[in-house]
């Protein structure tokens, strides 16, 4: 997956909101709180997203992903799928759909309803 279709999946999510923070990273949020994020690294795009605690204990030891620097360092599941092999454009996507919904669903129901969600 390219920055420019990482960008265009998740302008496609209900109410998903966009800004450019902490040295030109491409941050996706829903109701102010973030849900995906692409920066670089060494030169190829990174993504993050949240994952559940079982997803982290896997995704963790794969090739080409790692725990999400300075997220997972503060006890945060969030992983980074940083080179090859990683996951493919289906898989990350799926993976971005998960970490969109977990973080809609904590939102407080004023938030979501006020969203549309």
């Amino acid at each position: 997956m390219t920055r420019e279709d990482f960008n265009a999946y998740c302008a496609a999510k209900p109410a998903a909101t966009h800004v450019v923070q902490w040295g030109n990273a491409d941050v996706w949020k829903v109701g102010g709180k973030v849900f995906a994020i692409c920066g670089w690294s060494d030169a190829a795009p990174a993504f993050k997203f949240k994952v559940t605690d079982l997803a982290f204990e896997i995704l963790s030891d794969m090739p080409g992903l790692r725990p999400a620097p300075y997220l997972a360092s503060r006890g945060l599941k969030w992983i980074q799928n940083h080179g090859t092999p990683g996951l493919n454009d289906t898989e990350l996507a799926q993976h971005i759909d998960a970490s969109y919904d977990m973080i809609a669903a904590k939102l407080a129901r004023k938030t979501r309803t006020a969203l549309g969600l």
